[in-house]
């Protein structure tokens, strides 16, 4: 794989960009600061060197909840870097409304992004007003619980097969000084599980009710109260997990100390990093083994306006080199997502990743929340299931009615 990336690059015009006489350095902030996720960035970083041009990487560590509120300070303060990572979805469009972000219009007419980005829903989730302002760089799913193989194994009993039977290994897990789930201490990842258990439990026209709808009936409704007490078994689950980051909830389960994590696939650069082989070291269950279904949400990258000319046209080029074919596989590989064109070659993926491809393939795909919700209802969700995970007074029916609020007042 790398030496086609080696060889497409240094033809460079086979991706529509072409080197430059000097290099231009452009700064790039993400929160892609993980093991897994250093890994797959640098792809981005080596490609776009490959053009003449220079990444100057701006990683912020801490999540993107940390992240975006500093990338918008800087862009609405007159200090803008050259690009930045945002989630798939409505978080930029204020930024948009504001006009401080490139129109990239033209760059995705003339190298046809219509055509080779699937499902269109990601390209949909860039466009505002018939307008393109985003490049999107690959398909997220949070619909997975991941499982450590040497967990159960020294707990005795098998690797479950679905989340009815993890929660029912839970107990041999604790006597065997095991956590049963691990969930670090971030707000975006009890609010994460808890729309990973929606469409698992409640099923896929509950999910789409609640949060495409925004149908305050269904939120107070029965079936969001069984995934209420779902999520009541969760957070007694990992009560133990006393970790902040997600990685470090990720690293529990592949050392062995943790039977289990609910994440997203961005999960499998960690696995990938410490050198474990799925199926093997680890199984993933997309839709927790019980409704196999992903959503496409993911990450993309905007551009602000510049007033150098120099580093608008380098835009370009990294806009064009981050949705370049080879620059896609190789990027996706390492980050455990899957690739948003869909005319490239994954014959290289995992035994996790081919199953996301299988249910993308079947059309088996829910909205990500950040497609649906803006910014303002989800820190409204993450401020309640922060609470209800460390509240255990808290109970499933007060947090059912507050979910229940906070939706119907959704935009």
């Amino acid at each position: 794989m790398r030496s086609v990336l080696k060889a497409a690059l240094a033809a460079g015009v086979a991706f529509g960009f072409s080197s430059v006489a000097g290099a231009t350095d452009l700064e790039v902030t993400h929160w892609w600061t993980s093991g897994g996720e250093a890994a797959a960035v640098a792809e981005f970083a080596k490609a776009f060197d490959a053009t003449g041009n220079k990444w100057v990487d701006g990683a912020i560590a801490g999540g993107g909840n940390t992240a975006r509120p500093v990338m918008v300070s800087r862009i609405t303060g007159g200090d803008p870097m050259a690009a930045f990572q945002f989630n798939t979805g409505r978080q930029a469009e204020e930024l948009i409304a504001a006009g401080l972000l490139r129109d990239l219009t033209d760059i995705a007419t003339k190298e046809k992004w219509s055509e080779v980005i699937r499902p269109a829903s990601l390209l949909e989730g860039c466009t505002v007003d018939g307008k393109v302002y985003c490049v999107v760089v690959n398909i997220h799913s949070w619909q997975w619980l991941w499982l450590s193989h040497k967990a159960f194994a020294d707990a005795g009993v098998p690797v479950p097969k679905n989340w009815d039977e993890f929660v029912a290994a839970a107990p041999a897990l604790e006597k065997a000084g095991k956590i049963p789930l691990a969930i670090g201490g971030q707000p975006w990842q009890t609010t994460g599980a808890f729309n990973v258990l929606i469409p698992a439990i409640a099923g896929k026209d509950v999910f789409l009710k609640v949060y495409k709808d925004h149908d305050a009936e269904a939120a107070a409704g029965p079936e969001i109260a069984k995934v209420f007490k779902a999520a009541d078994e969760a957070r007694k689950l990992s009560a133990k997990s006393n970790v902040q980051d997600w990685n470090q909830a990720t690293n529990l389960v592949i050392t062995g100390q943790a039977g289990g994590q609910i994440m997203g696939d961005w999960a499998q650069g960690e696995f990938q990093v410490a050198g474990q082989v799925a199926g093997k070291d680890y199984s993933c269950l997309p839709g927790l083994g019980v409704n196999e279904l992903i959503s496409t949400g993911g990450d993309s990258f905007y551009f602000p306006k510049l007033d150098d000319a120099d580093k608008t046209a380098a835009q370009e080029v990294l806009a064009s080199t981050m949705l370049s074919p080879a620059t896609q596989v190789a990027f996706n590989l390492k980050k455990g997502s899957v690739p948003v064109r869909g005319d490239v070659d994954v014959s290289a993926a995992n035994d996790c990743m081919k199953k996301g491809l299988d249910i993308l393939a079947k059309g088996n795909i829910i909205p990500d929340t950040n497609q649906l919700n803006t910014e303002d209802t989800n820190n409204q969700l993450n401020d309640l299931f922060v609470e209800f995970w460390k509240t255990p007074s808290l109970t499933p029916e007060e947090a059912q009615k507050r979910f229940a609020d906070i939706i119907a007042a959704a935009d």
